[in-house]
């Protein structure tokens, strides 16, 4: 295996530009979702928050898997804050 072939191998390793920005985008309303669940104390968004700030390391390099299912966290935190708390 030449230099020029090894490159490339490493290259194709990488995650894309779109992947690291949604990592970071996600990472950064979880952590949001994570201050905002504790300080309300509402235990299911800080839950969800705590999701959507490490679960891109399950999803490996699959982009449209990582925007699916962070679009689909931030619907579900957006959604639990805004459900009335028990009152009992």
């Amino acid at each position: 295996m030449d230099e020029r072939e090894l490159m490339q191998l490493l290259l194709s390793l990488l995650p894309s530009p779109a992947y690291i920005i949604g990592t970071i985008i996600f990472g950064i309303f979880g952590m949001l979702a994570f201050y905002y669940g504790r300080k309300k104390k509402q235990p299911r968004v800080k839950w969800l928050g705590i999701a959507l700030m490490f679960y891109p390391y399950l999803i490996g390099t699959d982009t449209w898997l990582l925007y699916g299912a962070g679009i689909a966290l931030c619907i579900a935190t957006v959604v639990s804050m805004r459900l009335p708390r028990n009152q009992g």
